[in-house]
């Protein structure tokens, strides 16, 4: 599947949507997801143009997983979650609604996970957890 430079990664990447920023450097950027299926629900993209898993270039998938370690660290202390749920959905038939790869992690166990993108969250509060997040890191 080619890239979509109009996906709504691709745009908060260019700055054309808003996006509640955890973390950013030249190569991986960290946000809020604002449809959260828990509180802390964090979201881990590349800047590379890559649809699933399978496109990122080897050298970039590896920098971005010690990125998500590092936030997924960051959450646990910002946040004293017990457990967290990283999930990395490759391909719309594995339920991915956005076409650029991206790691979801979850502070929460399996048990309390709410739907998938199903409801808008309280946007205040994640700012406010974003806040606690990016502190601890």
């Amino acid at each position: 599947m080619a890239y979509d430079d109009q996906n709504i990664f691709a745009r908060i990447l260019r700055g054309e949507l808003p996006a509640i920023k955890v973390y950013e450097d030249e190569q991986v950027l960290a946000f809020m997801d604002i449809m959260p299926q828990a509180d802390g629900h964090t979201l881990v993209i590349p800047k590379s143009p890559a649809v699933t898993l399978l496109d990122l270039d080897p050298n970039t998938a590896a920098y971005t997983i010690q990125i998500v370690q590092k936030i997924a660290k960051a959450i646990e202390n910002a946040l004293d979650a017990k457990g967290i749920v990283l999930m990395q959905l490759s391909g719309a038939a594995a339920g991915q609604t956005v076409p650029h790869v991206h790691f979801h992690l979850i502070p929460s166990s399996i048990h309390e996970l709410g739907k998938h993108a199903a409801q808008m969250g309280d946007q205040e509060r994640i700012k406010a957890l974003a806040e606690k997040i990016k502190a601890a890191l």
